[in-house]
């Protein structure tokens, strides 16, 4: 097979049917919304099996199609939510499950309503994670956070949105994380960079950048503390590589 030749083609075709994947960037904002059990963004971010546009060819039988696409969603869903805080063996246990629902199906729109109906499963899951035995100020500070991670804030922001004091929030904060909410935010902005070194080929002071550390040594010196290995080490290790494989 001439893949170089193949590749050509396939481009070729793509481009003259106005036939493109997903943007990179969306596919990450929804992964990363289901992850944290926002259920607003991934309505609005989720491509529907039965799309037009965004998903690529997998097959030439349909039903295949749509079962090798939902496959791998299912399989990003669950590296992302184990990662994020959802049991190891309930994540993966509960990816088989639908795999093998999956498997029974026999017509297009059987597959798009199972995947619909497992991304949403994965999403509330971690929404329940994500707010277990939290006030509902921490709530809402963490809503605050997860929403706003690309943007610049600071910690009055986060608690005039909670509805505390600056010097109250970072008490209850402390008191019911473990952790002082300026790790927190560290934290959370560490795990986006490590899906944007992992799947994608943005520079390393673009992801320092759009994450808004103080300075490109900031985030190395931050990720290096939670990652204990620089991000050019990070990337070099993973790239491309499932999250099971870390």
């Amino acid at each position: 097979m001439d893949k170089d030749k193949d590749l050509h083609e396939a481009l070729f075709f793509q481009t003259e049917n106005n036939i493109y994947h997903a943007r990179y960037e969306d596919e990450v904002n929804f992964y990363s919304a289901v992850k944290k059990g926002d259920m607003e963004t991934v309505k609005k971010l989720m491509t529907p099996l039965d799309a037009k546009e965004g998903l690529g060819q997998l097959s030439n039988k349909p039903v295949n199609n749509l079962k090798y696409h939902f496959v791998v969603t299912v399989a990003l869903v669950t590296r992302y939510c184990a990662e994020a805080g959802m049991p190891f063996e309930t994540a993966y246990t509960l990816s088989d499950l639908y795999i093998r629902n999956v498997d029974k199906c026999s017509v297009e729109e059987s597959i798009t309503q199972l995947h619909k109906e497992m991304i949403f499963d994965f999403t509330n899951r971690m929404k329940n994670i994500r707010n277990a035995e939290s006030s509902p100020q921490i709530k809402l500070a963490k809503k605050y956070i997860h929403e706003n991670i690309y943007n610049q804030f600071y910690e009055d922001e986060i608690a005039d949105f909670a509805g505390l004091t600056p010097s109250y929030l970072s008490t209850l904060f402390k008191k019911e994380t473990g952790e002082t909410i300026k790790n927190y935010i560290l934290r959370e902005k560490v795990e986006e960079s490590k899906s944007l070194l992992r799947f994608s080929d943005k520079a390393y002071i673009d992801i320092s950048i759009s994450l808004n550390f103080s300075s490109h040594s900031h985030f190395i010196a931050t990720f290096k503390k939670f990652v204990n290995m620089t991000p050019k080490e990070y990337r070099n290790k993973y790239y491309g590589k499932k999250w099971d494989e870390e």
